[in-house]
């Protein structure tokens, strides 16, 4: 009886703590939800980056993730010299310092900006951005590891 009673316990305390770390998980993707600034209806109004479409014209500065492949636009002020944006690309490729952007250029979704404040258009997003697309690939393949294959063999 003692031990059906200990199991009951155990089982209480695993389904508390479980159910408390589900919630600390959904409260940290919604901290961690990618919001930007976009200009919509001739307004800048901030909103979360699942949000965006292509030709929307986005105002990206330091700190932010970029959430889409973007386009960066020229200043309005048009100097005679122009400061280059400051963009982190490191988890896409593999570069260690951030890679240089002027007006043209493009920036990738997930890279983040370390220098610098543009105007940008997005030209793509989601499944058919640069990193949407490298995923895919990947997903595409079907390369089996080698310690699963010995697990396969070793369940057979």
């Amino acid at each position: 009886m003692q031990i059906v009673g200990l199991l009951l316990l155990n089982a209480t305390i695993s389904f508390v703590e479980e159910s408390n770390a589900d919630k600390a998980i959904k409260a940290l993707a919604g901290a961690l939800a990618p919001k930007c600034k976009v200009f919509r209806d001739r307004k800048l109004k901030t909103m979360d980056a699942e949000h965006i479409v292509p030709g929307d014209i986005l105002v990206v500065r330091l700190g932010d993730i970029v959430p889409a492949d973007i386009k960066i636009l020229g200043d309005e002020d048009e100097e005679e010299e122009e400061h280059p944006m400051q963009i982190d690309q490191a988890a896409l490729t593999g570069e260690s310092l951030p890679a240089k952007k002027f007006t043209g250029d493009v920036a990738f979704s997930g890279s983040t900006v370390k220098q610098g404040e543009r105007h940008a258009v997005v030209y793509a997003t989601g499944v058919n951005t640069f990193f949407g697309r490298a995923a895919a690939l990947i997903g595409a393949t079907n390369n089996v590891a080698n310690i699963q294959k010995v697990m396969t063999k070793i369940g057979a």
